[in-house]
């Protein structure tokens, strides 16, 4: 351990260098952005930031960030095409607000494929859309992650009604150390069916980059009314965690689309009786979804509480891959329409059963559907199923000023 006078020694050295600067347009934050250093503070005043492009290519260090923040949390309000653009690292961003945006990126945690943002923050953040949907937008994204060891957390993001998913982790065949993100404590809020691909609200890779260990965290988040499309999360890399996220009404899936070796455990699935409302959807080898409550889910087929894929053939990376070594235990479905879907098949030439899946120790109370066959031992003492206590117990997700 360092000495305490030495510790004294070196706040004060560091106070006297580090410094707040309050900015109030983009010109004035691209000028601090340009002399920032670890510890400055990039303040931006209340009030209304319209087509404000903002670029920080500054850095902090692990111990000491530089931090760009609201005035006021939430009163600092971003509208129009504008973008906030990190190329640097340990940036932590605070209490920022994106309303009605019309450009293709709101949060962009890189200024260029030369110039990655890495190890940064965003937090206490909002992105809110009240706007109809337009047919002839282009593609849009509300945050986009690029790099490595980034945090989104205790954000608020609802109503996208463009093409294009809500939040993308994007990775790079050529930068095997990309991902490892944690996404934990956010809200997101309605999103209309889009009624075409492209709907999600989150997505961890794609096909050309999905064999890729991105090995992030996706927790404690609330997904409600999230309807865009089939997969309100799609996993399209390997390694990455689904932990006690609660889905509200959601016409779609958790769906392990591609990539290998992911977990999904201990979430909350409550339709409500609502349309279409989903679980976990499987495709890929070595997957574990264990300890996940399913309640009042409607949906059927690949939409239905748990489905496992059928594979294909030889299948490109964009395809159906076979399931294999999948393990589903310890879940529990409480009326749902169809708890349990079997190789399902989502293509003509998918012919390929799930291997050597095991699935132990599920418990299922619900009247038995029409397409559900029988099965011995399937239905389970019914005595003992109750809601498990994580499922109320979950932390506040989305903004504190909200």
């Amino acid at each position: 351990m360092r000495p305490i006078h030495a510790l004294f020694l070196f706040a004060a050295a560091f106070s006297t260098h580090a410094a707040e600067t309050l900015v109030s347009d983009a010109k004035a934050f691209e000028e601090a952005a340009k002399a920032a250093k670890a510890g400055d503070v990039l303040i931006l005043k209340n009030g209304e930031w319209k087509d404000a492009r903002l670029k920080c290519r500054a850095s902090g260090s692990a111990d000491v960030p530089l931090t760009i923040k609201a005035e006021t949390p939430g009163k600092v309000i971003l509208t129009g095409d504008s973008r906030l653009q990190l190329g640097g690292r340990f940036i932590l961003v605070d209490g920022l607000s994106f309303q009605n945006p019309t450009g293709t990126e709101c949060i962009e945690l890189r200024i260029d494929t030369d110039e990655v943002a890495h190890e940064c923050r965003v937090t206490q953040c909002a992105v809110v859309n009240t706007l109809p949907a337009d047919e002839k937008s282009k593609s849009a994204r509300f945050v986009s992650i690029y790099g490595r060891e980034h945090r989104v957390d205790h954000c608020r993001f609802e109503g996208k009604t463009t093409l294009g998913t809500l939040m993308v982790v994007w990775l790079n065949n050529e930068q095997k150390d990309w991902g490892r993100h944690r996404i934990d404590h956010n809200y997101f809020g309605a999103r209309e069916r889009l009624g075409k691909n492209g709907g999600e609200i989150i997505r961890l890779g794609d096909s050309e980059t999905s064999m890729l260990n991105a090995k992030c965290v996706v927790e404690h988040n609330t997904f409600e009314k999230c309807n865009g499309e089939a997969e309100c999360i799609s996993n399209k890399s390997c390694g990455n965690l689904y932990r006690r996220n609660t889905f509200l009404e959601v016409s779609g899936t958790l769906t392990l689309r591609h990539g290998n070796g992911c977990t999904v455990e201990e979430n909350a699935f409550l339709g409500n009786n609502a349309k279409g409302t989903g679980g976990v959807r499987i495709i890929g080898e070595n997957h574990r979804v264990a300890r996940n409550y399913f309640e009042n889910l409607t949906g059927d087929k690949e939409r239905s509480a748990l489905c496992v894929m059928a594979g294909i053939p030889n299948t490109p990376l964009n395809g159906y891959a076979q399931v294999k070594d999948a393990r589903i235990e310890n879940n529990l479905f409480i009326d749902c329409k169809v708890p349990f879907a079997f190789a399902v098949m989502g293509d003509k030439t998918a012919t390929l059963a799930p291997e050597n899946t095991l699935v132990p120790n599920n418990r299922f109370n619900t009247a038995k559907p029409k397409d559900f066959p029988d099965h011995p031992g399937l239905l389970w003492d019914q005595k003992d199923l109750k809601k498990p206590a994580w499922v109320d117990q979950r932390e506040e997700a989305g903004p504190s000023w909200k």
